[in-house]
């Protein structure tokens, strides 16, 4: 006995199925949102926002300008997704969010779990990221704080 395998595309399959799983809300972005560590940048979508979700809020930060407006707020390097609900509570974006270093020259020195940065541009010097050590920055911003008084 033989058994008919038919072949259907995924688009002949959705047109069948649709009419009893309804149509999708929410939207994929294509590709990731890309935004610089410490940097913004302005968002805009198609339908009204009501809230916001971040995935991993210590990688980055959303808030709602407008409704059709929202500010991307890059806070330490890494991925997040990022998810956008409207007043009824039906998602209407998902997609995945990318904090990039901006800065040429910077270089990132792991000792153990200690981080620091260093900008390297002509010499390297310390320069405050987040994710340091606190007790590095807390002397690169008193080393600082001493330049800073010495010139006035």
């Amino acid at each position: 006995m033989f058994t008919t395998i038919r072949c259907v595309s995924f688009a002949a399959l959705m047109a069948i199925a649709m009419p009893f799983i309804g149509a999708p809300q929410a939207f994929a972005m294509e590709g990731a949102v890309v935004v610089n560590v410490n940097m913004a940048r302005v968002l805009r979508i198609n339908s009204p926002a009501a809230t916001v979700i971040v995935g991993n809020p210590g990688v980055a930060d959303v808030t709602i300008q407008d409704p059709q407006t929202l500010i991307l707020t890059g806070k330490s390097y890494g991925q997040t997704n990022l998810i956008v609900l409207d007043s009824a509570g039906n998602p209407i974006a998902d997609t995945l969010i990318e904090v990039i270093q901006t800065q040429a020259n910077i270089v990132t020195v792991y000792m153990g779990l200690s981080r620091t940065t260093l900008a390297c541009e002509p010499v390297c010097q310390p320069t405050i990221s987040m994710g340091d050590d606190p007790a590095f920055t807390s002397q690169s911003i008193a080393s600082s704080t001493l330049v800073e008084n010495a010139a006035q």
